[in-house]
């Protein structure tokens, strides 16, 4: 697990600057303290870089990168985990190949010489991004994993394409600009981003499942998009009947997930699991037990909030499996003192101070000598675990079902999770016709971020208020979707991919996952994800994911010898810090930080914000004529507009590129 960068110009005769790209992993040394690497090819324009958190192959020169190949045709850096590596190693060293090193990363150079891009991919399983280039085809490709657990991030110049793992790394180039694009400051106060886009203008995301192929011709660049994979759900006409056998398909889930489990734990350093009180992260761990012959670390987030605080549970997983349990209790001081930081590394708004908990995690994780933990992320949307799915199953899934019925189970679920209004779950049913005339009605899972554009709207500063003033988001968002992957599904299926395709990637596996794991040098792996677990996910039963009122039925049933009985039984918790609403101090510790980011002479100087509207946003939010629902709303808004200010003050206001020169300098990283 490590971070990548790279430069490919438009004159071949141009050759990328050496400590530009040292400074350029550098800057994101958090992702790969244990050494970096850079290689420029002669005559070539191409150049790459490298910072290395040694999980496989701890030899520091032998697993260096970026590699070359044999021949000097391809140059590659990796970022992730390849599983099922040595299998595939072994197979190719049958064939005749040689490999240098015993890293998992090496396996890409070869499947590509014998079968080109299009026969590696269905080889590679795992978390990663990489960037491959090929002298004899004059081209660079870019690629990232099918769910986008790993990030890759691209921009164009004068001179050609800046790529990295982070904005930073781009933004650490002289030559690439650093300002917000309207659009993008839009979505990053309503939450729910476009998928592939960025805050910044010209700044752009690998898309999930995707290549992007840079073919050099005559010095001009050209970029093509590719996708190679997508979450697939069977026609809803070919989905078997209400009586069909479940358990085939319980055993099923439970035999992939065992077997994507066994993969994670694969690593030359020791491995934990995050724990949570929720069904995901207890399967997670107690697989991880059973499997393994030593007491697995797990390691858990304590609230100081009994209606947020998930460690009984936790307590009892961890128990029951003989873990060496650590609880790291955090309050309101912990969580907005360390929310600058936190920007910093997600490069992003976020609404919830959950991240900065995750974020503060890692870092105990850290702290404790561990490289590597197993997580739960995935499991809700390859189940149907968030209450959303179940309203739009409610609503849209159930048609052969009594109103009355379908009416009192959608009561149930607004009251059981009436601490989410406004975040999880819309306060009111928000209509987008752009999501209505692609998929027949707006998933429920991005109706309360679409619903904040009224809020989010009157925020933005005049210039950039007027340039979006014809622009619909919901639209933005919806236009992106492929209309084949979901033309008569099953409305729960649809409901899935959605969330898939906007919330798993822009947000938990972003200010939930990578960026804030990364940012202490520690390595994610959410098992659930595995693609192999997820292709035999989509073809289960949509009244087996949810039945009945229950979600994760068929994940429950799987895991239930292993589950604490409270919690076999327990309803979905939504996990997120309490808001600052619910706490006086943690909503002066807002204000603290408004003092600085959210001022008149802080939100003049952005230029992103309008400051009357700022002051009223939080006048209305300390009025005590306003409904809770509405204060969840309000306080995600602010996190948002404290996160914009933030975020101009780390990427614009601030000389990157210095400070990448000064990072690099500090660290001893120069080019030789």
């Amino acid at each position: 697990m490590c971070g990548i960068a790279g430069i490919f110009n438009q004159r071949a005769a141009q050759q990328p600057d050496a400590q530009t790209l040292v400074n350029m992993a550098a800057i994101m040394h958090h992702r790969g303290p244990d050494g970096f690497g850079y290689q420029i090819i002669d005559d070539a324009g191409i150049g790459f870089s490298h910072a290395r958190l040694s999980i496989i192959d701890l030899n520091e020169e032998r697993a260096r990168q970026p590699f070359r190949s044999d021949d000097g045709q391809l140059l590659l850096a990796h970022n992730g985990e390849f599983y099922d590596f040595k299998r595939i190693r072994a197979d190719l060293t049958a064939q005749g190949a040689r490999f240098r090193t015993k890293s998992d990363s090496e396996i890409v150079m070869h499947l590509y010489q014998r079968g080109g891009l299009a026969e590696t991919l269905p080889h590679l399983r795992g978390e990663f991004a990489f960037a491959l280039y090929d002298k004899a085809e004059d081209s660079l490709y870019l690629v990232r994993d099918r769910f986008g657990i790993k990030p890759l991030y691209y921009t164009e110049t004068a001179d050609g394409v800046v790529f990295g793992s982070e904005l930073k790394v781009l933004f650490a180039h002289p030559a690439v600009r650093r300002e917000f694009s309207s659009e993008g400051l839009y979505h990053q106060l309503i939450q729910v981003m476009v998928p592939g886009s960025t805050a910044f203008a010209g700044v752009h995301q690998v898309p999930p499942g995707h290549v992007v192929k840079i073919s050099r011709s005559k010095e001009t660049l050209t970029l093509q998009s590719e996708k190679y994979w997508d979450v697939d759900f069977p026609l809803e006409h070919t989905y078997p009947g209400d009586d069909v056998d479940e358990q085939p398909y319980i055993d099923g889930v439970r035999e992939h997930l065992l077997e994507a489990v066994q993969h994670r734990l694969t690593a030359d350093v020791p491995v934990g699991c995050y724990l949570s009180g929720g069904i995901d992260s207890c399967a997670i761990l107690g697989l991880s037990a059973a499997a393994t012959q030593t007491s697995v670390k797990a390691f858990t987030i304590g609230f100081d909030s009994d209606q947020y605080d998930e460690t009984p549970i936790a307590k009892e997983m961890a128990e029951a499996t003989g873990a060496d349990h650590e609880i790291m209790r955090l309050n309101a001081d912990d969580l907005y003192d360390h929310f600058v930081k936190t920007i910093w590394h997600t490069e992003r708004t976020i609404y919830n101070t959950l991240g900065v908990a995750k974020y503060l995690m890692s870092q105990r994780v850290h702290e404790v000598d561990y490289k590597v933990v197993l997580t739960g992320e995935g499991s809700d949307e390859l189940f149907a675990g968030y209450p959303a799915f179940r309203k739009d199953m409610f609503l849209h899934g159930l048609d052969h079902l009594p109103e009355n019925e379908r009416k009192e189970w959608q009561a149930l679920l607004e009251q059981n999770n009436k601490l989410f209004k406004g975040a999880m779950l819309a306060r009111e049913e928000y209509v987008s016709p752009a999501f209505n005339a692609k998929m027949g009605f707006t998933p429920s899972c991005v109706q309360p971020w679409l619903s904040c554009s009224s809020v989010a709207l009157p925020l933005l500063a005049e210039s950039h208020r007027q340039a979006v003033k014809e622009y619909d988001p919901g639209a933005a968002i919806a236009a992106t979707l492929d209309e084949d992957m979901l033309a008569g599904r099953h409305p729960l299926d649809r409901a899935q991919y959605v969330w898939i395709k906007t919330m798993l990637e822009g947000q938990i596996l972003t200010w939930g996952g990578d960026r804030v794991d990364m940012a202490n040098s520690m390595e994610a792996r959410p098992a659930f994800l595995d693609h192999h677990l997820a292709e035999y996910a989509f073809q289960i039963p949509p009244h087996l994911r949810i039945k009945g009122n229950k979600e994760k039925y068929v994940l429950r049933e799987a895991m239930k010898g292993l589950l604490p009985e409270t919690l076999y039984k327990r309803e979905k918790f939504a996990f997120m810090a309490p808001p600052a609403h619910t706490d006086p101090k943690k909503w002066q510790a807002v204000v603290k930080l408004a003092d600085q980011y959210l001022s008149a002479e802080a939100v003049a100087e952005a230029g992103l914000l309008d400051f009357a509207e700022v002051q009223r946003t939080f006048a209305k939010h300390e009025s005590d004529e306003v409904s809770l629902d509405e204060k969840v709303q309000l306080d995600a808004v602010i996190n948002h507009m404290l996160g914009v200010q933030i975020l101009h003050h780390h990427f614009v206001k601030t000389d990157v590129p210095k400070l990448a020169a000064t990072r690099a300098n500090e660290l001893g990283w120069h080019a030789s």
